[in-house]
Order: C-alpha cells, then sequence, then structure tokens
C-alpha cells in the first residue's frame, strides 16, 4: 500500500477511534530545529551523556549546567511548534485525540494546545529547586549566571527533566499507562522508546486491543512487532497530510 493510500486509511481509522491516543518522540520535533538524541544526527554523537546523569549533575553542576544550556537552553526560546504539532491539537479539540504521551522535554504540544499532555520526561521550561523543591518557569531564572539558584533557599535549580538513574514522575506514568490501556487507537509519532518503561506503554496499549498506527523516518522495534499500519515519512509531511483529510 503507497504512503497516500495509507494516510488515508489512517484518518479512517482517526474517525472511527473511541479513544485515541498518541505517544510521540523527538522525531516529532525534528521540523521544530530540535535534534533527536539517537541516531544519525543524535545529540549523543557530540555530547557526552553523562553531563545528564544525576550523581555528576550534583557533584559538578556548574559543568553540567554549562553543558545544559549549550544543548537546550541557548535554543528552546527560538523553538516554535511545527505543523505535527498542530494538528494534533486540532484533533484533540475536534475530538479524535483524548491525550498525548509524549518523551519530548521541549513543551511544543503545550504551545501548539494540546491540553492533556502526559510528559514521561519532564519539562526543560520549569526548573525545581534541590533543596527545597520550589518550583519555577523557566523564564525567572537568570541563565547568565550558572549554575541558577532558588529564590527561596539559595539552593541550586536543576531542570525539571528526567536525568540518567532519575525516576520518571509518577504521575506521568501511571496516567500514561492508564491511556494506554483505554486506547483503542494508539498513534505513535517520531519514537522508537528504546527505553524502560516508555517502551513498554505501546505494548499496553496492543495488549488492550488497541491498532497501532506508526509513523517514523525509519523502521523501530514497535514496526514488526506490534504495528497495524508503518508510515514511513518524515512526521510533519504525514500529519499534514492526516491534517488535511480530516479537516483540522
Amino acid at each position: 500500500m503507497g504512503i497516500d493510500k495509507k494516510i488515508k486509511e489512517v484518518a479512517r481509522l482517526v474517525r472511527k477511534a473511541r479513544y485515541g491516543v498518541v505517544f510521540t518522540g523527538a522525531g516529532i520535533s525534528v521540523a521544530s530545529g530540535l535534534r533527536p538524541f539517537r541516531g544519525e544526527n543524535g545529540l549523543w554523537n557530540d555530547v557526552n551523556p553523562n553531563f545528564f546523569e544525576i550523581g555528576f549533575f550534583h557533584k559538578k553542576p556548574y559543568q553540567s549546567w554549562k553543558i545544559i544550556k549549550d544543548v537546550f537552553y541557548d535554543k528552546i526560546k527560538e523553538v516554535k511548534p511545527n505543523i505535527a504539532h498542530e494538528v494534533l491539537a486540532a484533533m484533540a479539540e475536534r475530538g479524535f485525540v483524548e491525550s498525548v504521551i509524549t518523551q519530548n522535554i521541549d513543551g511544543l504540544h503545550q504551545m501548539a494546545g494540546s491540553k492533556f499532555v502526559y510528559e514521561l520526561h519532564g519539562s526543560c521550561r520549569q526548573l525545581v529547586c534541590t533543596e527545597c523543591m520550589s518550583e519555577y518557569d523557566l523564564g525567572f531564572a537568570d541563565l547568565n549566571f550558572l549554575p541558577p539558584t532558588c529564590y527561596v533557599c539559595k539552593g541550586i535549580l536543576k531542570p525539571d527533566m528526567v536525568f540518567f538513574n532519575e525516576p520518571i514522575p509518577h504521575f506521568a506514568k501511571k496516567r500514561s499507562f492508564e491511556e494506554a490501556e483505554k486506547a483503542d487507537l494508539f498513534i505513535i509519532i517520531g519514537a522508537n522508546a528504546e527505553v524502560y518503561p516508555a517502551n513498554s506503554i505501546p505494548l499496553a496499549a496492543k495488549e488492550h486491543g488497541a491498532k497501532i498506527i506508526e509513523i517514523n523516518i525509519i523502521e523501530s522495534h514497535f514496526t514488526h512487532e506490534i504495528t497495524d499500519v508503518f508510515l514511513q515519512g518524515k512526521a510533519s509531511e504525514i500529519m499534514a497530510g492526516i491534517g488535511k483529510l480530516l479537516y483540522v
């Protein structure tokens, strides 16, 4: 089946679905100018992931923050949602999609207008104090002085994203599995989900009877295990095509 026929088939399945849930990874944000973490143009090819290990952060916060600022915060202000984020938000507005589960930390789903977003790996747009746990929006921190510190207790602020060897937020994990288990249509976009427990969420959806749609630039380990319809290509282009057929 050609890509155009697959897009039509997916649009039909979306219209027919009782409870649609979307699962996104770094691939959906590539058209916004963000690099994926893994793969040919992956961030970890150029940046040592040890800087994002929680033990290293606590021992050497300045060195960790310096890399974090360079990798994320010097660019994040210019980053905007792309057509894929916008189509998903419009689909939710029309009742085609109930929620978005994302591994991304960029906050682009919310910026596009999606309301029910479960961030498995947290968000780089919020900061949390490592001492008193006070939370701040990114705009409150002056990143010209590293590491940024808490206004309440002067403790060191940390991006509210999940570092290596940190647990996934309990609420996001719980709700993600609940949403996957309720879904009769589960759409994977730009996600390889190589890390546990994120990689088990699509499996939970399949086990509970969901039809699995996968949109990815290359095949993933989901493709031959659980995927019912695989659309190979850029998330922005394929979602634009689906959106056009759904009139969103």
